[in-house]
């Protein structure tokens, strides 16, 4: 019978999604600094991996989807880059247009400065930040999605990190408010 593989299929094809889609809609949304373009890409994505044909259930399917999403946002970028520049003002208003929801959750105030300063960073940093903070990726599986390799995650994690502190020292702020999980 040929229903069971396709049943076997779509629900594989839903867990996935379900595990994987809000933090992939966060990623692309950053990227891309739009939410609905995000979704685009995320969308895309799932249909690569459908496409694929590949079992990717060893523990690399999260790795194997954001490099796919990332890769595909990079291009997007890409392309509007060679279409046209954007101005710094409407630059600045991407960057800052939406707050993820567990940023909202733990305190407006506090989300609105932990922002600022992550966007004071070089994209680089703030890339392999979100990926280690917001989706608990290991240095592995980031140097596997950015294409960096795992001594340089570690050091731009660190060196991020210590940039970050000391903004919130300098702020007066304290050492403790400014402090990463």
């Amino acid at each position: 019978m040929t229903v069971e593989p396709n049943d076997n299929l779509a629900a594989w094809l839903r867990k996935a999604m379900d595990d994987h889609e809000g933090a992939l809609l966060r990623y692309a949304g950053r990227i891309l600094g739009d939410a609905d373009r995000g979704r685009d890409v995320v969308q895309d994505t799932f249909l690569r991996l459908l496409e694929s044909g590949r079992d990717l259930d060893g523990g690399h399917l999260a790795q194997w989807l954001f490099t796919v999403c990332r890769n595909r946002c990079l291009d997007i970028c890409r392309k509007e880059r060679r279409m046209t520049l954007m101005s710094e003002h409407v630059e600045r208003t991407y960057a800052g247009a939406e707050l993820p929801p567990d940023d909202v959750a733990s305190g407006r105030e506090q989300a609105g400065q932990v922002s600022a300063a992550m966007s004071a960073l070089p994209p680089n940093q703030q890339e392999v930040l979100r990926l280690r903070f917001q989706n608990g990726f290991s240095y592995k599986q980031i140097a596997g999605i950015t294409g960096l390799s795992v001594t340089n995650v570690g050091f731009l994690i660190h060196t991020g990190i210590q940039r970050l502190r000391k903004r919130f020292q300098v702020d007066g702020r304290g050492g403790r408010q400014g402090e990463t999980r």
